[in-house]
């Protein structure tokens, strides 16, 4: 809007604080109409309120991107820099911020308007001085003003957080930082407000309102308080010294910072600055350039033709390539919008669509919509996309449905800040849209409903910003603690504490728990308050634990005592592990001695849990119990009271197996040692077995042991599941299943019935048995070879055992010599080393061919065999083939001359038909058990 009536072209430059925006306003008030730029919505908003309170709502107009408020017959313009109307005529114009005609991305629009944007009677250009030489460069025939910072600007070096003097504003450059900076302050200083570019202007404000009243003395803030935003400061202090500008993290030039700094000390007030959280300090360079306002000049503006071609696709390429021909004017090439177009235009049916100019235009005009989401070029490329579908043609227009749609999802509730500030984003889209009177089919309707809908998400957003990171019962208080004045504390039936009225924490069972945003903030002050109502509180629960029945108590998962809904106290570690000790939760307040008969009382209450549930180990505790036993039974009363449930006896040799009388008194006590075990049946128990794995985790002090299913009679062992880890649950390891040792017990006996009844070394097992230890058919094989159990024979079609024998134990090498040499003694003791001998294989009983006799292997199947004592009276299938097994005569008879079996090894003298076990010698005749008669062990 060039003119030649042009009275004055006026810069006035100089860093923040000389009051050119304020001077600006006066100038453009004193013409009959005028129109200034700004370079930020909330900033354009803050000058319209100002013009509004001088000369009134009907003269004055605020024009953004997607806030248009016109009347019809406004004469003062107040815009963004981006949506200025350049065509309508006015006497003043003014730009605020001209240096930034070198940003990247915003630049060329500051240039453009630098070179062409004039007011017919005056233009004042605002910003730094570090424009000053490119103006002259550009002959502008603009007349500088230089203006002196009102107030002085000093460096006071790093403080921390926790330091910061009243009325600071702490600078971070992402939401993140942003946030995490205004937690700490609430937690430490009461609260802070929250600025940021992205807030809309009724959020902002309000923000600012917060501050501001002094409702809070601190702010946290982006680089948005640097672009003219007028506020109290006292204090900057930088949390970061780069940002994010959309394709890399680069370095603050001393400039912005400076621009940032300049926003302590308004008018005639010293204004100071520094850094926070740790980052590094300035450089003396660096504060120098700040605090006296010398910065490299610029040198090189962002420019983009303005004087597009719309006759043709290509026209208008190449009017936007077209470059300045001034070298200070750097062809702009990465602008967004241009960046959309050229992609666009490779749709061969968008090409089609372009018929005329209007069509050219209407692309032109859908590509610059902003990108208020930031969602970068490829997100906002798929709403640009979106729009062509359905705005290509310049008479289309998005029907009332369509926006009703998009406006639905966008005001569904929500309440955290980042869904709030997403959904603002968006709405900031949709208002720029109803915004376009050719692109809407009720334009007036939409510009009210994403007004409404802007102003109900921006209060959400200014409410949980305040409810997050302001403490206003903190920061209440805090005054009365400058008073030193004695506050009045109250407590609620619910628990609630409050001081003064503000609520300070809640009393759950015994322990205090303050409010997150009240433990460093409170001080000694709120907390003796605090405690004053809660001793006698504390002093009446304690008594109400005294005495309480057993069941109003209850134990959680983690070993807590719960007591009218609240953990009391917690089981710690005792002298062993099923005596824990109480420790009480909570109530330091309390004199040891006041809290004692409550931690007593609630010893009681676990002693009589445990006792319920683990009666045994309590009898097996008590040495009057156990003194009576023979040493043996006493070794495997301490074997299971270390491990927890069970111990596996399969390892078990002959001179620690347990006399008949001896179990007899062990299952008295309450203990079953067996055939391939010693357990106790009532730690099987699925609410005993998670007790004992609770204490022992608990004694032990470890990671939490695993714990077997609820009730299962067996289970896949899992590769972390060790021996010991089954015995503490009460299970013992057969094959990969582990199986629960009362039932592993009941299959071993079925085992040794059905081997007796088939009179024979080979005897068969249905697989119906596996039901006894709930294993599937598949697996059992594999369960039955862990009771040392080899298989003989296989069906031919599916390969699955059909019959089984009981493999025969290694001998000693001396008692294998002795035999020979009482049979033969003329022969050599084939153990010396000058004898060759062909030892047998353990897993096939045949002669082994492969080399001389190795040690016997005790992590072979058959050492764990609770059947292998069979093999010494049992004949070899090799050997013998064709002799049966005589039945054990129990009548006393006198030994004959020559027995019809083999010899009896001397190690073997004792009746063994008790499988398993050591029986009393033949002597004696103990009564063995027959099929259908259930063994003592079970």
């Amino acid at each position: 809007m060039q003119t030649d009536h042009i009275h004055t072209l006026k810069a006035i430059l100089g860093p923040t604080n000389t009051g050119k925006t304020h001077y600006a306003i006066e100038r453009m008030l004193a013409h009959s109409s005028g129109m200034i730029g700004l370079p930020l919505r909330l900033l354009a908003r803050e000058v319209y309120d100002k013009v509004v309170a001088i000369k009134g709502a009907n003269q004055a107009a605020l024009i953004t991107g997607e806030e248009r408020i016109w009347p019809e017959k406004a004469r003062y313009l107040i815009c963004t820099v981006e949506a200025m109307p350049v065509g309508e005529p006015v006497e003043f114009l003014a730009i605020d911020e001209v240096q930034l005609a070198e940003h990247a991305d915003r630049g060329h629009i500051f240039t453009d308007r630098l070179l062409h944007a004039r007011g017919k009677s005056e233009t004042l250009l605002l910003g730094s001085d570090t424009i000053r030489p490119i103006l002259h460069a550009l002959d502008l025939k603009v007349e500088a003003t230089p203006r002196e910072r009102f107030s002085e600007l000093k460096y006071t070096g790093p403080v921390t957080l926790t330091k910061l003097p009243k009325r600071s504003a702490v600078i971070a450059f992402n939401s993140e930082q942003v946030y995490a900076i205004a937690e700490v302050l609430r937690r430490q200083k009461g609260g802070a407000a929250v600025i940021m570019g992205a807030l809309s202007p009724r959020t902002r404000n309000a923000q600012v309102e917060l501050y501001q009243s002094g409702e809070v003395d601190y702010l946290v803030a982006t680089d948005a308080i640097g672009m003219g935003l007028n506020l109290d400061l006292d204090h900057i202090a930088f949390a970061a010294l780069s940002k994010f500008d959309g394709r890399k993290h680069r370095a603050l030039k001393p400039a912005h910072m400076a621009q940032i700094a300049g926003r302590a000390g308004r008018f005639r007030q010293l204004g100071t600055f520094g850094e926070t959280a740790n980052i590094p300090a300035f450089d003396s360079e660096m504060v120098s350039r700040i605090e006296n306002n010398t910065f490299q000049p610029i040198e090189i503006l962002q420019w983009r033709n303005s004087n597009l071609d719309f006759s043709s696709l290509d026209a208008l390429m190449q009017s936007l390539s077209r470059p300045s021909g001034n070298v200070i004017l750097r062809q702009h090439s990465s602008a967004l919008d241009e960046w959309i177009l050229r992609r666009l235009v490779l749709r061969a049916d968008i090409q089609d669509q372009m018929r005329n100019e209007a069509d050219i235009r209407r692309l032109w005009d859908i590509c610059r919509l902003p990108d208020f989401r930031k969602a970068g070029h490829e997100g906002h490329y798929e709403i640009i996309e979106s729009l062509c579908d359905h705005l290509l043609d310049p008479q289309a227009r998005l029907s009332d449905q369509a926006i009703e749609n998009r406006l639905k999802r966008l005001s569904q509730p929500v309440h955290d800040i980042a869904s709030l500030q997403e959904k603002l984003a968006a709405i900031r889209t949709w208002t720029y849209v109803a915004y376009r009177d050719d692109w809407l089919e009720n334009p007036q309707v939409w510009r009210e409903r994403t007004r409404e809908l802007e102003d109900h998400l921006s209060d959400a957003l200014h409410k949980s910003l305040t409810s997050r990171f302001v403490d206003r019962r903190t920061t209440a208080l805090l005054a009365g603690l400058k008073k030193d004045q004695h506050f009045i504390a109250d407590i609620m039936p619910s628990g609630e504490v409050s001081v003064e009225g503000h609520r300070l924490g809640q009393l759950k069972g015994l322990v205090f728990e303050p409010d997150s945003n009240a433990r460093t903030l409170e001080g000694k002050a709120l907390r003796g308050a605090a405690q004053s109502v809660l001793l006698p509180i504390l002093s009446e629960r304690l008594n109400a634990i005294c005495v309480a029945d057993d069941s109003l108590f209850t134990l959680t998962e983690d070993m807590k005592i719960v007591f009218q809904g609240h953990p009391i106290a917690r089981w710690q570690k005792g002298k062993d592990w099923p005596s824990p000790i109480v420790h009480l939760i909570g109530s330091e307040q309390i004199p040891a001695a006041m809290k004692e008969p409550a931690r007593a009382r609630l010893q009681n209450w676990t002693e009589n849990y445990i006792q319920a549930r683990l009666p045994t180990h309590k009898r097996l505790l008590d040495k009057s119990e156990t003194d009576p036993l023979s040493a043996p039974a006493r070794g495997l009363v301490y074997r299971l009271l270390e491990t927890g449930a069970a111990i596996d006896l399969r390892q078990q040799g002959a001179s620690g197996r347990i006399e008949a009388e001896q179990r007899e008194a062990l299952k008295k006590l309450g203990v079953r040692a067996g055939r391939v075990s010693a357990y106790i049946p009532d730690a099987l128990k699925p609410a005993s077995q998670k007790l004992i794995v609770d204490l022992r985790t608990l004694f032990d002090q470890a990671e939490p042991y695993p714990a077997a299913p609820p009730g299962a009679g067996s289970f896949p062992r899992a590769a972390d599941w060790s021996d010991a880890y089954l015995q503490i649950n009460g299970y013992l390891r057969f094959g990969k299943r582990a199986i629960r040792a009362d039932l592993a017990e009941r299959l071993a006996w079925d085992i040794a019935n059905r081997r007796k009844q088939a009179e024979k070394p080979t005897f068969s097992l249905p697989p119906e048995l596996a039901s006894l230890v709930s294993c599937p058919a598949s697996e059992f094989p594999d369960v039955l070879k862990g009771f040392g159990l080899i298989p003989t024979e296989r069906d031919a079609e599916t390969g699955q055992p059909l019959f089984w024998r009981i493999p025969r134990r290694s001998k000693p090498a001396h008692s294998a010599s002795m035999r020979r040499q009482n049979k033969n003694p003329d022969k050599a003791d084939p153990s010396q080393p000058n004898v060759k001998t062909r030892p047998v294989d353990p897993q096939t009983s045949r002669p082994n061919k492969s080399g001389p006799k190795k040690p016997h292997n005790t992590n072979s199947p058959n050492a764990y065999s609770p059947f292998a004592a069979l093999a010494d009276i049992w004949p070899s299938p090799i050997s013998s083939p064709s002799k049966k097994r005589i039945k054990p005569n129990h009548k006393r008879t006198k030994p004959s001359a020559k027995p019809a079996g083999p010899a009896t090894p001397s190690h073997a003298t004792k009746n063994t038909d008790r499988i398993g076990q050591s029986a009393p010698s033949a002597h004696k005749h103990k009564q063995v058990a027959k099929p259908g008669q259930k063994p003592d062990g079970d």
